[in-house]
């Protein structure tokens, strides 16, 4: 049965992927007894584990993660193992953690963004090249995953991969066939005015104009006004069939049975599924034909981190098969270990709307890129025009 407590993705800014988190209370007292967390606590606010650090010295590592984004055992664990602590704090997005590593006053050892938020970092001198030679558990990492991460971190230079997915459709089977509607197999389909009110699209900038983008064929990471504007008319057109922009409610209402149909992550597929489980409802998941967003977490090193090599073996614990497959059967979301891979039950790993055939979506499908901020200003302009719309 899938835990209750689970890392919920959601809310992406104009430049990419970013997190919304719902941090459950009962997380933060079980996390509290093993490793000192933020939850809810503004960043600034960090006497307590700066006192922490200073006081293990060289023996810890500093760590900056999403909320829930880790099975709470895992930090336990690489304490016992390796006898360094660890200081363990959480943001939100990816938009609050840039800033605190920009300024630099909280010194953190390893960090945890998205794909394009590394581009971002990487071009603004904020991280250190990882030695992977105290990383050799990186040979975990499937070849073809690494491959991609290229897409953001040419070289393979900064980054250890951490987690990975798709942007697809969920969709009700029995509502859909109710309404007289094919199960969906493409962006295009969520153009069908049969669905009016049944719709659940992404509030945010990136995904909401991926999803029109990709139908017409353009990348997702055009800065094209003609292609751009395209999109926006035809959002504007879909805009009376949607419900509701929405991010963590897209998981809830299908659930539900609020809906018929929502964009949503990957990961997303196996909470529902088991949240369902004994019931008659059937929820799939469908990766649409004309391509969409694959994207990454990954693990980093700060420019100004001060235990370097104790941020490796923190990478390094995190690619090993045993705590990859203890992490994903905790957060459900797919991990680019193949050596977890081999672990975890079958069930699992023949879910192709988690583990789908990659070299198959790569046909198709992109990575975010960092577009810089005048275009993010393109995006941006554009979807407070679709908003007033």
């Amino acid at each position: 049965m899938l835990k209750i407590m689970k890392h919920i993705k959601g809310e992406r800014s104009v430049c990419g992927r970013s997190r919304k988190i719902a941090v459950l209370s009962l997380l933060c007292i079980c996390l509290t007894s093993v490793f000192f967390v933020a939850c809810g606590k503004n960043n600034t606010d960090t006497t307590e584990q700066e006192g922490q650090a200073d006081a293990q010295g060289d023996n810890v590592v500093m760590v900056y993660n999403a909320g829930e984004y880790i099975d709470p055992e895992v930090p336990k664990l690489f304490e016992e193992e390796t006898g360094i602590k660890v200081i363990y704090d959480t943001f939100e997005t990816n938009e609050e953690m840039y800033p605190v590593i920009q300024a630099g006053g909280v010194v953190y050892d390893a960090v945890c963004p998205s794909d394009y938020m590394i581009e971002k970092m990487m071009q603004n001198h904020l991280l250190q090249e990882v030695d992977f030679n105290n990383v050799p558990n990186i040979k975990e990492i499937g070849k073809d995953y690494m491959k991609m991460c290229e897409q953001f971190d040419p070289g393979n230079k900064y980054v250890v991969p951490y987690t990975t997915g798709t942007v697809g459709i969920l969709y009700n089977k029995k509502m859909l066939d109710d309404l007289g509607v094919p199960y969906p197999t493409k962006w295009a389909d969520l153009w069908n005015p049969k669905l009016k009110g049944e719709i659940l699209m992404q509030d945010s900038v990136r995904d909401a104009f991926m999803v029109a983008l990709k139908k017409e064929g353009h990348s997702m990471n055009t800065v094209s006004d003609a292609e751009l504007d395209e999109a926006l008319q035809d959002l504007i057109k879909q805009k009376p069939l949607v419900q509701a922009y929405v991010v963590d409610q897209v998981r809830d209402k299908m659930i539900g049975e609020e809906a018929a149909v929502g964009v949503i992550y990957s990961g997303e597929i196996l909470y529902v599924q088991g949240e369902l489980e004994g019931t008659d409802v059937e929820i799939d998941y469908a990766i649409p034909e004309e391509g969409t967003n694959v994207w990454f977490d990954g693990w980093v090193i700060p420019w100004n981190a001060k235990h370097k090599e104790n941020a490796e073996k923190w990478m390094d614990f995190l690619c090993r098969p045993d705590i990859a497959a203890k992490n994903f059967e905790y957060i459900t979301y797919p991990t680019p270990n193949v050596g977890a891979l081999a672990l975890l039950d079958k069930s699992y790993t023949e879910n192709k709307a988690v583990f789908p055939d990659m070299k198959e979506v790569l046909k198709k499908g992109e990575v975010y890129t960092y577009l810089g901020e005048e275009n993010e200003a393109k995006y941006n302009n554009r979807w407070k025009i679709l908003k007033a719309s």
